[in-house]
């Protein structure tokens, strides 16, 4: 005679479907993957380079080059991944819509900068002996606004859909979800990185800081909420 299984009580049940896919695991892969390819791009010429300059080390560093076009690229990855899940874990919290959909959003159009980024990147890595100056210059500046500005402002709204609710709700403590609200505006500031090279300082600050945020959000977000029973 085979026993039926014993039935969860429904707390325990709707706690685990609330809880979801792990968050830390594709947050720290993305932070992981975008601190190699920092260090594998270390001596990539600055946006303000010459074109020949841009050419010559493409010319003398192009496996280097096509590495940190991989590692951009597979970063995304996680990124996306990680946007899917806060927003699930932020519906499961009872945060609708905008302020989930605005952390998707901001997630996923970051993931495809960086794709773009990397295949910009990857195709400056193969120009051909005579190919001019011009062309090199250009094929860096699409992978570095594609890479930054473009990247860090979609990487700000995925920052400003957590912070907001983290806030209001008190999902977050203060001093995580105020944090990530000065990173926020600091990305949108940023785009005048278009308009005045001199704002382009803005652009890793809100880079690392907010993957640096983006870990502590993934250790500290609660996976259900609590209530308070009614009496």
């Amino acid at each position: 005679m085979t026993t039926a299984p014993a039935r969860q009580p429904p707390e325990t049940a709707a706690r685990r479907r609330q809880s979801g896919p792990p968050l830390l695991a594709p947050v720290l892969a993305f932070a992981v993957l975008t601190v190699a390819y920092v260090v594998a791009n270390r001596s990539t010429p600055h946006p303000d380079a010459s074109g020949l300059a841009v050419l010559d080390y493409a010319q003398a560093h192009g496996t280097t080059i096509k590495v940190g076009a991989f590692l951009l690229f597979s970063s995304a990855v996680p990124l996306a991944i990680s946007a899917a899940v806060l927003y699930r874990r932020l519906r499961a919290l009872g945060i609708a819509a905008p302020g989930s959909a605005i952390t998707l959003v901001g997630g996923v159009l970051a993931a495809g900068a960086l794709t773009v980024s990397a295949m910009f990147a990857w195709t400056g890595g193969r120009l051909p002996e005579d190919a001019s100056s011009g062309l090199a210059r250009a094929l860096a500046d699409l992978s570095f606004l594609s890479g930054g500005p473009a990247y860090v402002v979609m990487f700000a709204l995925l920052i400003a859909g957590v912070s907001v609710p983290g806030l209001l709700a008190g999902l977050l403590p203060r001093a995580v979800a105020w944090s990530g609200l000065v990173l926020a505006a600091a990305g949108m500031v940023s785009t005048l990185t278009l308009l005045a090279f001199g704002f382009s300082y803005l652009l890793p600050v809100v880079r690392f800081g907010g993957t640096v945020w983006l870990v502590v959000v993934a250790v500290l977000i609660p996976h259900t909420r609590h209530r308070t029973p009614h009496r």
